[in-house]
């Protein structure tokens, strides 16, 4: 059959569709259109006869797949709702509903967030202080990226420090085993334990994946690379999409050692590089190349665009953060003032660190202007929303602890610490669960008579709760179920009772009947499209979706369309961009982040291995720019409590801009402020006149 990949792709982007016999690695350079390779991949993929549903195709974030699943859609049409596209999370949490019982694990597991793990491992260490638990998490967490268990991570412990975190976790293992419940880090090892010890498993889901699509593969670490292997087996049919100039997260267990180890587990991989840009002006990539330039390459390419040369790249001293953020916004408004294309959605501010946002908030709530905060509170961490999910966890797994104590407590119902505690210790002596403890003959002999009553009336609604879910399936059903147990459990009377201000409470049930409507959406039926169109999706019951609540981080649907100004770190902006950035903070000590700081305490190699990182860093926020580019200094920066003379960056040099020309005119901000206040009174004028009749 002759390839056929679709319209409008370039020969390397084609080179990349067409290539189906074996593995293939895409160097996929900012702005490249990697997303429009792997999904016309998938409809190149389809058309050679592999069936849709044995093609997966693997991202990083929720966000992410949601994107390229409509973008597959509109490719490949009705075929592309069998491909299965998701995160590795998500794969892993559907390698583990199937087959998991043979680790020992129920079906209806559940899935720990941050909170229940704080609290977990402050248990398990004895310890009341929060910042100490956050730290043994952050150790356990890189361990099992790097395919540790407990036992391992006490073997190679190198200090005491080490050494009682390990205990702390094989206590922190025990206890999500009782609990019938895993963490994040599990939703990769786990899955990787399975198909690697148990060989009938690996070859039906060796043959279930006819090929794999990995998006960002630069960003995967030791455990995922292992996953993916065994997933691939040794037919080795997949695609790994990545760029080794933006592999920015090796903080969190990232590693470019998966990308050199490519070529070496599969002599035959193809690698095809994408190296025409198709964001930004040549100016723009010129800076970008330039500042990666130094850093050692492991597949040389370099990005080019034919959009024109742009703008040039201005680089801009403040005084202080203050001043700085002033410039900023005084370009903004200038830009949007000169042009009357640009909306406030065009605009975004980028910085190497979150408490960096705090003046350029203030600067733009000066001026009036809408922005947010990218990677700002999660929907789902907000209090009420977890007083909620802790319920619906609870329904999909009697075992998990961590939701029984917030279901039972929150609204509260007459089961108070006394009676959890003696609970508590009658469970762990007679190693039940919570709520299997509830029930047990014996518990007499360890709470009162009336602490039982309300103990049993509590798990009754539960069980009814749980058949309920069970049996409830599409929009319409789960809404008005969700309402009528809302109205059971007074959830609102229990906000306003918490809050002092009605206006808070009555925004916190906002946020409540949001969060229902949203879970009864995702239960399918006919529902309303962004159109007003009726359409048809997937029915499910209430509790197939409360099964996959807490891999979701955001209510996307929440955030889109809004016509505001962008504050976001660079990590956070990463996959994202905007026809016009401002880069701020780009100081030696902020953008490399505290290299003279850490050269006293990192050996020469992974010295530069962080450098050449916080290098990457600064080439993403660079690639984040359409149009135009501006990169700013401090000549005074805060340091604590002080106030330090700045140096710039030493990347600002590596842009190795033209001297004469990128230097902003100290008279842009005045510029800026006449052109704003000359379009308002335009403005003022043009509505006085349509209002005189």
């Amino acid at each position: 059959m002759p390839a056929s990949p679709g319209p409008g792709l370039n020969q390397a982007q084609q080179d990349a569709v067409n290539h189906l016999g074996g593995p293939c690695l895409v160097l996929a350079g900012a702005g490249s259109g990697k997303t429009r390779v792997i999904t016309h991949k998938i409809g190149r993929l389809i058309q050679a006869g592999l069936a849709a549903d044995r093609i997966a195709a693997i991202t990083f974030t929720n966000k992410a797949a949601a994107e390229m699943r409509e973008r597959a859609k509109q490719l490949v049409g009705r075929d592309a709702r069998k491909v299965l596209i998701c995160t590795f999370h998500a794969l892993g949490v559907r390698l583990l509903r199937e087959d998991g019982e043979v680790l020992g694990l129920k079906k209806n597991f559940s899935i720990l967030d941050t909170d229940d793990i704080t609290s977990l491992l402050k248990d398990c260490g004895s310890t009341t202080d929060a910042n100490t638990a956050r730290a043994w998490q952050w150790a356990i967490s890189a361990w099992k990226g790097a395919g540790l268990n407990a036992a391992q991570a006490l073997a190679q412990a190198k200090d005491d420090s080490e050494r009682t975190t390990a205990t702390i976790m094989a206590r922190y293992e025990e206890r999500l085993t009782a609990y019938q419940s895993v963490d994040f880090d599990d939703l990769i090892a786990l899955p990787l334990t399975l198909l690697r010890d148990h060989a009938e498993v690996r070859e039906r889901w060796q043959k279930q994946m006819g090929h794999v699509l990995v998006d960002e593969y630069q960003d995967t670490n030791a455990t995922q690379y292992e996953l993916l292997k065994l997933l691939v087996g040794s037919r080795a049919r997949f695609t790994a999409v990545g760029d080794d100039d933006q592999s920015i997260y090796g903080w969190r267990g990232a590693t470019l050692d998966n990308l050199k180890r490519l070529p070496q587990d599969y002599p035959e991989l193809r690698v095809i590089a994408l190296e025409q840009n198709y964001r930004s002006t040549a100016g723009i990539l010129r800076a970008a190349n330039a500042v990666i330039g130094p850093n050692p390459k492991l597949f040389p390419k370099t990005l080019w665009s034919d959009l024109g040369e742009g703008e040039p790249v201005r680089v801009v001293a403040a005084d202080n953060e203050d001043h700085e953020a002033e410039r900023a916004v005084a370009r903004i408004q200038s830009l949007r003032a000169t042009s009357q294309h640009n909306e406030w959605r065009d605009f975004a501010i980028l910085y190497r660190a979150n408490h960096m946002a705090r003046a350029f908030e203030q600067s733009l709530r000066r001026a009036q202007i809408p922005y947010k905060v990218s990677g700002g509170q999660s929907f789902f961490d907000r209090a009420e929303i977890r007083d909620l999910c802790a319920w619906l966890r609870l329904l999909v797994n009697n075992n998990d602890d961590p939701a029984f104590l917030r279901a039972a407590t929150t609204p509260k119902r007459g089961i108070g610490h006394t009676t959890l505690q003696q609970l508590g210790n009658f469970a762990t002596q007679s190693k039940l669960s919570l709520f299997d403890a509830l029930f047990a003959h014996s518990l007499p002999s360890a709470v009162n008579a009336r602490a039982i009553a309300t103990l049993h009336e509590f798990g009754r609604a539960v069980n009814d709760l749980e058949y309920r879910a069970r049996h409830t399936v599409g929009y319409e059903a789960a809404r008005a179920f969700l309402t009528e147990w809302l109205t059971d459990i007074g959830y609102e009377k229990h906000l306003q009772d918490s809050e002092e201000s009605e206006k808070l409470a009555a925004s916190r049930w906002t946020n409540v009947v949001d969060f229902c409507d949203w879970m009864a959406g995702r239960c399918g039926g006919q529902i309303e499209d962004g159109a007003g169109v009726q359409v048809e999706t997937e029915r499910k019951s209430l509790l197939e979706v409360v099964q996959t609540i807490a891999l979701l981080s955001t209510l996307s649907e929440r955030e889109q369309d809004q016509n505001v100004v962008t504050l976001s770190t660079l990590h956070a902006a990463k996959g994202l961009e905007w026809p016009h950035v401002t880069l701020v903070g780009v100081n030696e000590g902020l953008l490399p982040f505290k290299m003279e700081e850490a050269a006293m305490d990192l050996p020469a190699e992974a010295l530069a291995q962080r450098l050449q990182e916080e290098r990457r860093l600064m080439y993403v926020g660079i690639t984040r720019a359409r149009n135009t580019l501006a990169v700013s200094w401090l000549k005074r920066r805060k340091k604590g409590r002080d106030t330090v003379p700045g140096q710039p960056s030493r990347f600002i040099q590596e842009m190795a801009l033209d001297e004469a020309t990128v230097k902003e005119d100290p008279r842009e901000k005045l510029r800026a402020l006449r052109a704003e206040f000359a379009q308002r009174a335009s403005e003022q004028a043009a509505a006085k006149a349509a209002d005189t009749p």
